[in-house]
Order: structure tokens, then C-alpha cells, then sequence
């Protein structure tokens, strides 16, 4: 039997802490996730312009995703799933942890980065939460949440 690490979570101010266990699938696929995330960071991405020269994001939710893909087909699959495959596709090469680092808080607004828009289950999306990018521009800090992803 695995040991199942607690999930300490206090209720409200003065009240004791609960200890809540986390199932093993949650905690495999929180692994899972820190690992695909680790080696995004490690990575040079495609993230293609826009006719200003700026990263192309679409927005969703309330979010807008810089749109990145890890090589030149998956860019092509999301071009011609546009309707734009006929055309040259400017794009600059920024590795993962650059865009999540620097480019999500220039944008201004809350902003995560979706891999590989277009190519099915392959897609993933790092949202703009703690630990994925900066704190101070994290949609959750202000709510005091903390999901421990290692950088």
C-alpha cells in the first residue's frame, strides 16, 4: 500500500486543520503534470506572430493563451485547421520558461500558454496559476492557493 501524503487544508480562521487524503491517481498525474511542465520549461518553442509582430494569443474564459507549438508540423496542423495553411507563418523560436517567465506577465492581463492548439489530446495547457508562472501575475494568489509544481 502507498503512504498518501495529506492535503492540510484549515477551514477558516481559528478552526484546526483537516488532513485530507489525496487518492494515488491525483498524485500520479500532479507528477505527471510537473514533469511535462519541467521539460516545457527546458525547451525552445515555436510561438508564432501576429501582423504586428507580436505573439498570437487567443482568449478563452478570461484568459488569454499565447499560442506556442513544439515544432513545425504541429504549426502547420493549427494553421491549416484556420484555413490559413497557404500562407508563410512568421514565428520566433523562446524557450518555455522565457515565455512563461516573461512573456505571460507582459501581456498585461491574466495569460497562460497553450502547446500545440490544433493537434488533439497532444495539446496542453499551462494556465496562469502558482507555480506555473510568476506569483504576482497568478490568478489564484490572491485566493492564497499553492499547488507545489517544481520549476
Amino acid at each position: 500500500m502507498h503512504a498518501v501524503a495529506p492535503d492540510v487544508r484549515e477551514a477558516s480562521p481559528g478552526v484546526p486543520a483537516v488532513a485530507v487524503p489525496e487518492p494515488d491517481d491525483v498524485r500520479r498525474r500532479r507528477r505527471e503534470f510537473a514533469a511535462l511542465l519541467g521539460e516545457f520549461r527546458r525547451t525552445a518553442v515555436l510561438v508564432p506572430l501576429d501582423a504586428d509582430e507580436l505573439p498570437l494569443t487567443a482568449d478563452q474564459g478570461g484568459i488569454r493563451w499565447i499560442l506556442a507549438f513544439s515544432n513545425e508540423p504541429a504549426l502547420a496542423r493549427f494553421a491549416v485547421a484556420r484555413g490559413e495553411g497557404d500562407r508563410e507563418w512568421a514565428y520566433q523560436r523562446v524557450l518555455g520558461a522565457r515565455l512563461l517567465d516573461a512573456g505571460v506577465p507582459a501581456v498585461g492581463v491574466p495569460c497562460g500558454v497553450a502547446l500545440d492548439a490544433a493537434s488533439g489530446d497532444e495539446g496542453v495547457l499551462f494556465p496562469p496559476v502558482m507555480g506555473i508562472v510568476p506569483d504576482a501575475v497568478a490568478v489564484d494568489r490572491a485566493a492564497g492557493t499553492r499547488e507545489d509544481v517544481p520549476r
